[in-house]
């Protein structure tokens, strides 16, 4: 039985985010990033920490702390959920997962690779919108 190495890991994992980017496409002109609001202090108390934890418009995950101060960009979701707690120590914090895609509007604090790795996606993406469309007449 073949054994799969981490670089066969990262490929696939690479590959099935670059085809769940290509099924969200084309995306509708209105569907712009979701504007990520402030907690309501009746819901979250401000003195625990709130990250937003949600995916960007390439499908990868984003972890933005909620007053701003610190975000990252990750392949896995398990990686967003764990920078989060980790910013957060020594206490946890309160986890908000919004409906809608969202970016990182901060400096990159997470895997320093995947905004290259969101450029090839974003390079695939318009690829596969020239070969769709002649594919298909």
């Amino acid at each position: 039985m073949p054994v799969m190495t981490l670089h066969m890991c990262e490929d696939a994992a690479m590959a099935a985010i670059a085809v769940q980017a290509a099924r969200r496409w084309p995306e509708a002109p209105q569907a712009h990033a979701a504007m990520l609001k402030p907690l309501d202090p009746d819901v979250v108390s401000a003195s625990i920490p709130a990250f937003f934890i949600g995916r960007n418009k390439a499908g990868l995950w984003v972890a933005r702390e909620a007053n701003g101060r610190i975000g990252g960009v990750f392949l896995f979701k398990s990686a967003a959920v764990d920078f989060a707690n980790h910013q957060s120590e020594p206490a946890r914090c309160a986890l908000v997962f919004p409906t809608e895609s969202f970016e990182l509007d901060l400096e990159n604090w997470g895997n320093p690779l995947i905004v290259l790795a969101a450029r090839l996606l974003e390079r695939a993406k318009q690829l596969l919108a020239r070969v769709i469309p002649r594919q298909r007449t």
